[in-house]
């Protein structure tokens, strides 16, 4: 029997996510059938993942004394998963992925199908502007789906959701600003870290959910005191993961993020803890597919993993400490989530 401080299955979210592009494909209708390719690739995007946004959305609910059954918190949660798979397909073309969960990347799928349909023009071309498109429509889809849960207090959320969208597309500038760099150092790359995930992924959600309950003030500025530490614990885990993470679990080829030249706060922590002929290595070899082994062997010689692993604790701890200075509704809601976040393989 689930509680009422329980999250409840995916199902809700996906059955928001499905009934949203039902009425969008209705509305886009008009368009042809030329138009389905593009709709179908939306509701790729939003298949499968974690659905941890949308959980911590509704954690904030609870958080404030929202109904644990009220539907409507479900179909406005639903939200932010437009906006995560429309970060994801943009992030995939600027880093040149190929593959997101373990299918072709957006733009990697519609440039393989201008290739195979032998039509004119450049095929990269073709599927760069198709994953530029969808992004930006699964953006415009965020606040259509959060206003279309109805209820009363969706204007002040709507002011968080454009806060976070700024905040994740200004974290998202530094971080394309930082692969222009030979060397980020740690202060830089957890800066990155805060506004391009930690923000996105779990404070805006939780005071999403939080105000859309008619949360004050006072809790929804409390709230970030346990999200910002787990965001950044969040992120963490998944720089370790892009390192080391099993592909058939990830999704991701492993070492991606070494192959990518991500300037994550692993290099960063190598970079720091590495000798002189650490760090050349490091600026030879990032961001080269034959660099892989030699610089996961670096990051564990040099203590780099172990540093990030004590990383993500210190602010495991940090958010439980902050976790306990709430209220028991608070804590019922968020606490299940908390090392779901952290300590996870995928």
């Amino acid at each position: 029997m689930t509680s009422a401080h329980e999250f409840p299955a995916r199902d809700a979210v996906d059955t928001a996510l499905s009934s949203f592009l039902a009425e969008r494909r209705l509305d886009l209708g008009p368009l042809g059938p030329d138009l389905e390719p593009l709709l179908d690739a939306a509701e790729v995007a939003v298949a499968g993942g974690k659905r941890l946004r949308p959980r911590f959305c509704r954690a904030g609910w609870l958080a404030a004394g929202g109904a644990p059954h009220d539907p409507a918190i479900d179909v406005a949660a639903a939200a932010l998963e437009w906006l995560q798979a429309s970060a994801l397909v943009h992030d995939d073309l600027m880093d040149g992925s190929d593959v997101r969960r373990g299918r072709p990347s957006v733009h990697r799928e519609f440039e393989a199908r201008h290739a195979q349909s032998d039509w004119v023009g450049s095929a990269a071309g073709h599927g760069a502007a198709v994953a530029i498109l969808l992004g930006d429509l699964m953006l415009s889809w965020t606040d259509q789906q959060l206003r279309s849960s109805g209820l009363p207090t969706v204007g002040r959320a709507l002011d968080l959701l454009d806060l976070c969208r700024s905040e994740v597309a200004s974290g998202q500038y530094l971080d394309v600003l930082a692969q222009t760099r030979a060397e980020v150092d740690v202060d830089q790359a957890l800066r990155i870290v805060r506004f391009k995930a930690a923000k996105y992924t779990v404070e805006r959600p939780l005071q999403i959910g939080a105000a859309l309950a008619g949360a004050d003030d006072a809790l929804v500025d409390a709230l970030s005191d346990v999200a910002l530490p787990l965001g950044e614990a969040f992120q963490l885990r998944d720089d370790v993961l892009g390192v080391f993470g099993d592909p058939e679990v990830t999704g991701k080829p492993a070492g991606d993020d070494l192959r990518e030249g991500k300037r994550t706060v692993l290099v960063a922590r190598a970079l720091e803890l590495g000798d002189a002929d650490d760090r050349g290595l490091v600026r030879r070899l990032l961001g080269t597919s034959e660099g892989v082994v030699a610089l996961r062997d670096l990051i564990v010689r040099t203590g780099a993993l172990a540093a990030v692993e004590r990383d993500i604790a210190e602010r495991e701890q940090d958010a439980t400490a902050a976790l306990a200075e709430l209220g028991p509704a608070a804590r019922a809601a968020i606490e299940p989530l908390l090392l779901r976040a952290t300590r996870r393989s995928r």
